[in-house]
């Protein structure tokens, strides 16, 4: 079956995230066959960095964004917000996670990423390997998006990498990178975005497109 380039440019553009969950259940199947769609993104060396966690049981869920508000509430103290401010904060940030139908946790590992012996190169291949994850994510909503599943790539795991790891189970080795709600009937709208000719240049920074 042959697609039209404009309907597929069309429905790329119409993608957008589910700030608020919807209340629909998403099966496992679901995510697995996004999941299937998600691993065919390019990747630096082919290393496929990625590594991902499918929670879908209400306790395991619970207790991630549980410890993970715990952590967060430390941090917003820090910046010399009210306890009340926090309180209101951590509330709606806790039931909106709750409401998803599944979060998935996506990863990192260096395992197979290149090795190098200076500090220099080291960091460029890590910036490589988030590169490929972030490639990864965003088929992954893509294919959520085409089954008509809400979704919102959230990178609250970046704050709390230690919490996350301990409640998963994760190998040292995995570093958290995002957690992506899951959710059928979310409710989204579109930001607005820059003009092309604001983000884009012709040969040389400063000549329009």
């Amino acid at each position: 079956m042959v697609i039209e380039p404009q309907k597929i440019l069309s429905f790329i553009s119409s993608r957008a995230s589910a700030k608020i969950p919807g209340d629909g259940e998403v099966s496992l199947d679901e995510v697995i066959k996004a999941l299937e769609v998600a691993t065919s993104a390019p990747s630096a060396h082919n290393a496929q960095p990625w590594r991902f966690v499918i929670v879908k049981d209400p306790k395991v869920k619970e207790e991630l964004i549980e410890e993970m508000a715990a952590l967060w509430r430390e941090d917003l103290r820090k910046d010399g917000l009210d306890e009340g401010t926090i309180e209101e904060i951590i509330r709606a940030s806790t039931e909106r996670s709750m409401k998803a139908s599944v979060i998935i946790v996506v990863c990192l590992t260096m395992e197979d990423m290149h090795k190098y012996p200076d500090d220099r190169r080291k960091a460029c291949e890590h910036i490589m390997a988030v590169q490929s994850v972030a490639a990864a994510i965003e088929n992954l909503l893509l294919a959520l998006h085409a089954m008509d599943i809400s979704a919102c790539w959230r990178s609250s795991a970046l704050f709390a990498p230690e919490v996350v790891k301990k409640v998963l189970r994760l190998p040292d080795s995995f570093e958290p990178q995002a957690i992506v709600e899951v959710s059928r009937g979310g409710s989204s709208s579109k930001p607005p975005r820059k003009p092309l000719g604001e983000v884009a240049c012709l040969n040389f920074w400063g000549n329009p497109i």
